[in-house]
């Protein structure tokens, strides 16, 4: 079985233990993937259909299953937020998607992100650090280092294995 991931990012592509561990006989295969969304999503639905974007067109590429996740911003009336989706997409046409965890940006970040730049090249101007965002990204430094990126994608990918399974034996 092919399994693909639509991102290069080592974060995501970590992420997608659960599903390589319970397919055990599969194939990982990172394709370049385009979300069809922002550079920056802005909402939850955004991020989310970015998300759906990335899996189905691994599908579209040849993979059995696809997997994409995508992260992005939200607001809400106390601030903006980090919101993350991914998703799971199969050759039958079936399509299921799960969030993660959200925290508050800081204001430095939020002006930044409404002046138009991406969170990945925000973190990356904070921390000195271009690569943050195939590391620990904006979770592991706004939460100490207690919950990595590729953790926060994990908790994703276990949600949307379990999602599949269960859809599965419907």
């Amino acid at each position: 079985m092919k399994i693909g991931i639509g991102s290069s990012n080592p974060a995501k592509i970590k992420a997608t233990q659960p599903f390589i561990e319970y397919f055990q006989e599969s194939e990982l295969v990172s394709y370049s993937s385009d979300s069809l969304v922002s550079a920056q999503p802005f909402s939850d639905e955004e991020t989310k259909i970015g998300a759906i974007n990335r899996a189905k067109d691994c599908v579209k590429q040849g993979a059995d299953i696809g997997i994409g996740f995508e992260g992005g911003v939200m607001e809400l009336e106390d601030g903006m937020y980090l919101c993350n989706w991914g998703a799971v997409a199969d050759q039958e046409g079936n399509v299921l998607s799960a969030a993660g965890a959200r925290i508050l940006l800081p204001s430095l970040i939020v002006t930044g992100l409404k002046q138009g730049k991406e969170l990945g090249t925000l973190m990356g101007e904070l921390t000195r650090d271009p690569e943050i965002r195939k590391k620990d990204g904006a979770i592991g430094v706004f939460t100490s280092g207690m919950l990595s990126r590729s953790e926060m994608f994990l908790h994703i990918s276990t949600i949307l294995l379990g999602q599949y399974i269960y859809s599965m034996n419907k």
